[in-house]
């Protein structure tokens, strides 16, 4: 109170300040049983009470302030009536107040998660409250410290705060006699440790990393998260979770087998959207296990957070452009040497493809298929860089395209999820933004958020004609990704391979057709960024997540029944096979991977 009269003194308005800590131990059990929900949501601005008294205080104090004042005043009440309830029913204060200690000591929140000491000391010092002896008072003021604030006196190593909020206790605890003067010397010398392995075991931790991401850009705090405040509802499907961990494993084992030296270091990720509206069903950002250490929600998601080249799944872009710029999938290119600038005072560089050949004119259909990087840079150049930079705008790219030419061959870094998102529109012909949460809603279930699942529909005339090239890749016997055109593989996917320079990471991206359909995008690579080795392509290193992915999610019927392709789009490829059987064309004798 002082505080706030010398702000009116000064001239700054009248603001009440509530010191945080002042409450007794009944008060805090109150706030953090029965007003969990006020506590999250006193900040907003919203009044909990409408009425003239509460508007005329929040015209003075304002809104977060009146809301802190009227629970504080609730507070005081409902401690008032829970120290005399627990009176009448045990018989005498005394011990009414033991019994109020102990609730409060199964029901605080202690930060992390944890509620009540027993949990708090498993998960900070990985051992049982039963076990503590007097030796053990450095331990147990640290957790008696935590109840004033979690947020600032969870036990952190280096952290001062905790230190010095312990020393604190441990002071009084001696002088109080439940301590000897020389345990609470030598407790207040030690530094703070806790265990070191307080990991939070989950399936998704990569999910639970774009929850919080998704919590804080929509105006929630993780920690109303922790303590029960708020529930979070999201989009994750466990099982097709759990499929995509073990498919992840599964291929970066098999590229292991290939180089041993690689084992626990090569890395992966995937991201699963449900084509009709961009929710996230499964996210891996990494391995379970990753140099010897299980994977946390808080270490690097390579799905959302990292920033590598596409490679070759970038070329589908271009031809995007290219159809809405009326070139159609007969249209002739050349297949031929072709240069790119490089900057002032330096020399041109010569696009080569991936099978260091050129097989002069060819349909787009086939280019797109085959993957040809000198076919994809004229493309690019005869539309102009800026259609392709705008198209890939439209379809959820947000990182910033760099504005050179060699953007076209997947050389600007994107994310992962932005990739699989671009794919998504293509496959579905609906624009929407990716997510993870569904709905936030408070302690008692009424919601305080809730996805606006906003889609936008797509121009069909050109969208058709992707949908239709990039079910070729699959189809033509040339795709880059024609062995997944097999019996041992009945799932009809439209998708493309990317390769990065030098072999440094191989990807992955289809999807299943429509709005029904879902979507999976994989990426393979060292954190490091060196090469994966020779001829590890996206064909050979991704391509088999993503066969097991859709195989067993579409086996046990996961997301709803196989959709198939409109006939008109398999008719098209079938007459493309005809025309071609019947005469010479410029197509390879083998199937390139890159």
């Amino acid at each position: 109170m002082v505080h706030s009269v010398a702000a009116w003194w000064n001239g700054d308005g009248l603001r009440l300040h509530f010191p945080h800590g002042g409450s007794t131990l009944t008060q805090q059990l109150v706030r953090g049983y029965f007003l969990r929900d006020r506590s999250s949501r006193e900040g907003g601005d919203a009044l909990f009470r409408v009425n003239l008294s509460s508007r005329v205080l929040a015209a003075v104090l304002g809104v977060p302030t009146t809301n802190k004042l009227l629970r504080k005043l609730e507070e005081m009440r409902l401690s008032i009536w829970l120290e005399q309830e627990m009176r009448r029913r045990f018989g005498s204060r005394a011990q009414a107040k033991r019994e109020i200690f102990a609730r409060a000591a199964n029901l605080n929140y202690l930060g992390n998660g944890r509620y009540g000491f027993a949990a708090a000391s498993e998960y900070y010092f990985g051992r049982s409250v039963s076990s503590y002896t007097a030796e053990d008072a450095g331990q147990a003021a640290l957790l008696a410290g935590i109840t004033k604030s979690p947020r600032d006196y969870a036990p952190v190593p280096g952290d001062p705060r905790p230190l010095r909020r312990r020393n604190e206790i441990l002071g009084l605890m001696a002088r109080n006699g439940y301590i000897s003067a020389g345990v609470a010397k030598r407790s207040q010398a030690e530094p703070v440790l806790v265990a070191t392995d307080t990991t939070i075991k989950t399936p998704a931790p990569a999910a639970i990393n774009t929850v919080f991401a998704e919590l804080k850009q929509h105006g929630f705090a993780t920690e109303d998260l922790f303590q029960g405040r708020i529930a979070v509802h999201a989009t994750v499907d466990e099982r097709v979770q759990a499929i995509v961990n073990e498919a992840l494993e599964n291929g970066l084992a098999l590229y292991e087998q290939r180089y041993p030296e690689a084992a626990g270091v090569i890395q992966g990720s995937v991201v699963v959207l449900r084509n009709a509206d961009a929710a996230i069903l499964a996210e891996a950002g990494g391995r379970h296990i990753y140099e010897s250490r299980r994977t946390r929600y808080a270490d690097l998601n390579r799905a959302t957070a990292s920033l590598r080249q596409p490679g070759s799944a970038w070329k589908p872009l271009v031809y995007l452009a290219a159809f809405r710029e009326n070139l159609s999938l007969d249209t002739t290119v050349p297949d031929e040497p072709i240069s790119v600038p490089m900057g002032a005072d330096r020399p041109v560089k010569w696009i080569a493809n991936y099978d260091n050949q050129f097989k002069g004119p060819m349909p787009i259909r086939q280019a797109l298929a085959e993957s040809r990087n000198a076919v994809a840079v004229w493309i690019t150049r005869e539309i102009g860089l800026d259609k392709m930079i705008s198209i890939s705008r439209e379809m959820g790219i947000r990182t910033p395209v760099q504005p050179y030419i060699t953007s076209a061959l997947g050389a600007s870094e994107v994310r992962l999820l932005e990739l699989a998102d671009a794919y998504r529109a293509m496959a579905s012909g609906l624009l929407a933004e990716p997510h993870i949460i569904a709905r936030v809603t408070d302690a008692s279930g009424s919601a305080l958020y809730a996805t606006s699942g906003v889609v936008v529909t797509i121009d069909s005339t050109y969208l058709r004609l992707i949908q239709e090239g990039l079910r070729g890749v699959i189809r033509l016997p040339e795709g880059t990704a024609h062995v997944l055109d097999s019996r041992d593989f009945p799932i009809p996917v439209m998708g493309k391979t990317g390769t990065t320079s030098d072999f440094r990471d191989a990807l992955f991206v289809g999807s299943t057709y429509g709005p029904q359909g879902i979507t999976v995008a994989v990426r393979v690579g060292f954190d490091d960024n060196r090469a994966l080795g020779e001829k590890e392509t996206g064909g050979r290193t991704a391509l088999p997540i993503f066969r097991e992915i859709m195989l067993r999610v579409y086996e046990r019927r996961l997301v709803g029944p196989l959709p198939e392709f409109p006939r008109e789009i398999e008719h098209g490829i079938d007459q493309y096979l005809a025309r071609r059987d019947r005469g010479p064309m410029s197509v390879g004798e083998r199937a390139s991977t890159n």
